[in-house]
């Protein structure tokens, strides 16, 4: 009898540790998979106003001028802190009702790269007016970043090689 070859490949390491893996059970936290659908939709446009206000009021913190500058400066960053606590709590919210982008931790990783390496090339951009400015503070700023962004990329490029 003729044995006959196999046309599968072996599995490699990652395949098999892949293969073993218990997959999570499914959510049930006593609210239905179409409920939680809905909330976790209201929570994301809650998030998508709460982000704007976010923004709105750190740069109001920023840009505020007159007489009431000292008082609204404080109130400002009090407020934008507490928000950005908040955009985070309800984020975690949307992912323990089970619902979450669909992006694999490697696009992710991509995404950030591409985003850094777009920072670092303004970052140039500014500095190279800042130098012709000779405006010194704006030009050690601006390398600081430079160098911070360019080690960022760096660091999330090599999760992907």
């Amino acid at each position: 009898m003729a044995k006959t070859k196999s046309t599968t490949k072996p599995k490699t390491g990652k395949q098999k540790l892949a293969a073993s893996a218990p997959s999570a059970p499914n959510i049930d936290i006593g609210i239905t998979q179409g409920d939680r659908k809905k909330i976790a939709d209201g929570l994301a446009r809650f998030q998508a106003d709460a982000f704007t206000l976010y923004l709105k009021t750190h740069n109001f913190h920023w840009n505020v001028t007159g007489s009431m500058f000292n008082s609204l400066h404080t109130m400002f960053e009090t407020q934008y802190t507490e928000q950005w606590a908040a955009l985070d709590d309800v984020a975690e919210r949307i992912r323990a009702l089970g619902l979450t982008d669909s992006a694999d931790w490697r696009e992710m990783v991509r995404q950030l790269v591409v985003a850094n390496e777009a920072v670092c090339r303004t970052a140039r951009e500014v500095l190279d007016v800042a130098d012709d400015a000779d405006d010194a503070p704006t030009e050690d700023l601006m390398t600081q970043r430079l160098q911070t962004h360019e080690k960022y990329a760096w660091m999330l490029r090599s999760l992907l090689q």
